[in-house]
């Protein structure tokens, strides 16, 4: 004789509810946690966030100077480094670059900013001639699209030990940049 299913029902949420809520608060606690950026820095120094912030924001600095000086050293090709030179310039003014990129930098007008690639640099850097710029634009282009790759990759490296907000930054500039890449390769054909 079979058994007849037991009379009464479960009430309340069943266990895969309850496990799958719990999973989803841990998420939304782990996602939300990072966004005072703070860190809790210890004896003044500065927290991983806020040196791979500065990291960044130098290295978006960096690509501004090598932009310039291929506008400087090809002007033909100022119109079309023209939109990603700007993004560069917005890059280091998110991550808080003050001084070279940000002073200097003028979305505006990108080919007569280059034609100064050694204005005075920030007190935060140390003074570095302009980038070597090669002869043939396809190789300038090539050289270009190579820093914004290696840029792109050392950031998403970098976002796995940064808090929430500042690894979505990061994580969002380092695919700009990967797009930059692209632009610059393809283009180059």
């Amino acid at each position: 004789m079979p058994y007849p299913p037991p009379p009464r029902t479960p009430s309340g949420p069943r266990r895969r509810t309850l496990l799958a809520s719990a999973a989803g608060s841990a998420l939304l606690v782990g996602c939300s946690s990072g966004s005072g950026e703070s860190d809790g820095g210890t004896g003044g120094s500065p927290s991983a966030a806020q040196r791979a912030r500065a990291r960044a924001a130098g290295e978006s600095t960096d690509l501004v100077d090598r932009y310039d000086a291929v506008i400087a050293v090809h002007p033909a090709l100022a119109a079309r480094l023209a939109p990603l030179r700007a993004e560069v310039v917005r890059h280091a003014r998110a991550f808080g670059a003050a001084g070279q990129a940000s002073a200097r930098a003028s979305e505006e007008t990108p080919g007569t900013s280059g034609a100064s690639p050694s204005a005075a640099p920030s007190a935060s850097r140390p003074a570095a001639g302009p980038p070597d710029v090669p002869v043939d634009e396809k190789d300038a282009l090539a050289e270009l699209a190579a820093a914004e790759r290696s840029v792109a990759d050392r950031r998403a490296k970098a976002l796995l030990g940064v808090p929430g907000e500042l690894a979505r930054l990061l994580a969002s500039v380092a695919a700009a940049g990967a797009a930059h890449a692209y632009l610059l390769t393809e283009g180059a054909r």
